[in-house]
């Protein structure tokens, strides 16, 4: 195993992926949504530096090219799981159409994701024959903006609502559905809200539909090797 900067930031960033939910554990609100997001968005820049440093400075080695999808892929499923939990505590208050879509999107990209995992361990020594497209490293860029892009939101309903507007969150929940709107502040938070709420939710199903065609890709692609000999 060669210890260079860019296997360096790759072991970082699959260390720092538990420490996003973790953050919601051992830290309270608004503290955690802060801590969470921070993590996240540092996580998602080394997935460009490693590579970029990896071709700048001749680094690549096979433990790289292993490690670095794994990397990806425990980030963006553990950072999912987090967000469909806090979308299921939203549901437990009142059904909102944004939350069911975040839990539908990451349930398609989970799927997919085990899917083609189980596809490239079938075909063993031909697995390298399903190399990453273009398309799948865009696929991975979307999910990451959209997913950083929603804990900005949840960030925003908890942080700038509670500790800078002094809100409870019956209040902001009310504000969130709609039902409270001649407040000023109110109107400022729910304006904040709904864009990084509505560009994530955009982001997260154009990454929903990145994820199914890219694993349709790798399916087809993986049908000459699953035919039944004679």
């Amino acid at each position: 195993m060669l210890w260079n900067i860019p296997n360096i930031l790759t072991v970082a960033r699959l260390l720092a992926a538990p420490g996003v939910p973790l953050s919601y554990v051992l830290m309270p609100s608004p503290l955690a949504d802060v801590v969470a997001l921070s993590l996240f968005i540092g996580a998602s820049l080394t997935d460009f530096l490693d590579g970029y440093i990896a071709r700048r400075w001749n680094q690549t080695s096979n433990f790289g090219r292993m490690l670095d999808p794994i990397a990806d892929k425990v980030m963006v499923g553990i950072a999912l799981l987090m967000l469909v939990t806090l979308s299921a505590s939203n549901l437990m208050w009142v059904w909102v159409w944004q939350d069911v879509l975040i839990m539908a999107a990451a349930v398609l990209i989970l799927f997919r994701e085990i899917f083609v995992s189980g596809l490239r361990e079938f075909l063993g020594a031909d697995a390298g024959k399903l190399q990453v497209t273009r398309l799948a490293k865009w696929k991975t860029t979307v999910q990451m903006v959209a997913i950083a892009t929603l804990m900005g939101g949840h960030m925003l309903q908890y942080y700038f609502a509670g500790a800078t507007f002094g809100m409870e969150n019956d209040y902001v929940r009310a504000i969130v559905v709609g039902e409270v709107q001649d407040d000023s502040n109110a109107k400022l938070f729910y304006d904040g809200f709904r864009w990084l709420t509505y560009g994530g939710l955009g982001l997260i199903s154009l990454a929903a539909v990145l994820t199914l065609v890219t694993g349709f890709d790798y399916f087809r692609k993986s049908l000459p090797y699953l035919k039944e000999e004679r």
